[in-house]
């Protein structure tokens, strides 16, 4: 469903994606793990074409994504749901009105399909009878949750999470993972998740892939990122210090 070739993406001087490749299955879920400034949100624009790689090719349903216009890549993005960091929920909107969005942008709908539509989303994500809320009466946790049903809303094939548990305590962390495996399991649809919450990795992956300075140095099943012997990889499965005479025995804070 997705086939990420030898990319490498630049900004000025800075490198961020050094020669990545990536093949993400269709209907599995691919969570790609590493350390803030990685190169992993860059990953996720690339794969929905908000920005067009240096060099190198982002196959997505066998279509090049830098290749397509502006008109092009919009029908694409019909087919993917993405969920924001922060849920990124128009305050102006009530919660109905934030999940039927897409539908409304991208469809001629009656509203009585729409309303069904955004009942039944909602339900799948276990808020019923909220549409009239506003975001700024819901929790994280239930913001967390309107922001998925309005990306699945359209049906898509492909959802793409960045760090879909940021700012979440590991009671609501724990709903959300749970939650998205549910959706994956109704849905069926292709799903790429950004985070560095391993514990939210272990409960959804498929496989995963770490992302190092802007390159993989491991891609497989979860267990096989547990036993990698590269240093750098286990440091981050097993949370070490970034330097190991950080805090010696006896320093005081």
């Amino acid at each position: 469903m997705i086939d990420i070739r030898h990319v490498y993406q630049t900004f000025g001087t800075r490198r961020i994606l050094n020669d990545v490749s990536l093949t993400v299955r269709d209907g599995e879920t691919m969570v790609i793990l590493g350390a803030s400034g990685s190169g992993k949100s860059t990953l996720l624009k690339l794969i929905i074409g908000l920005l067009r790689p240096t060099s190198g090719e982002v196959m997505v349903d066998g279509k090049d994504m830098a290749r397509l216009s502006e008109k092009e890549l919009n029908e694409e993005r019909r087919h993917m749901g993405f969920v924001f960091q922060y849920s990124a929920l128009f305050d102006s909107m009530n919660v109905k009105e934030n999940v039927a969005f897409g539908l409304r942008m991208h469809t001629k709908l009656p509203e009585k399909e729409i309303d069904r539509i955004v009942k039944e989303k909602l339900h799948l994500v276990g808020l019923d009878g909220i549409e009239n809320l506003m975001p700024a009466n819901l929790s994280g946790g239930m913001k967390k949750r309107v922001s998925l049903a309005r990306a699945i809303a359209l049906e898509p094939r492909i959802i793409l999470y960045d760090e879909p548990t940021a700012g979440l305590d590991p009671i609501r962390s724990t709903d959300i993972s749970l939650l998205i495996k549910h959706t994956q399991k109704v849905m069926h649809a292709t799903s790429v998740v950004v985070t560095h919450d391993l514990r939210s990795a272990d409960m959804i992956a498929d496989r995963m892939a770490f992302l190092y300075k802007g390159s993989f140095l491991a891609i497989g099943r979860p267990e096989d990122l547990y036993r990698s012997t590269d240093p750098r990889v286990r440091q981050f499965m097993e949370g070490e210090p970034s330097d190991p005479d950080f805090l010696k025995e006896g320093d005081a804070l």
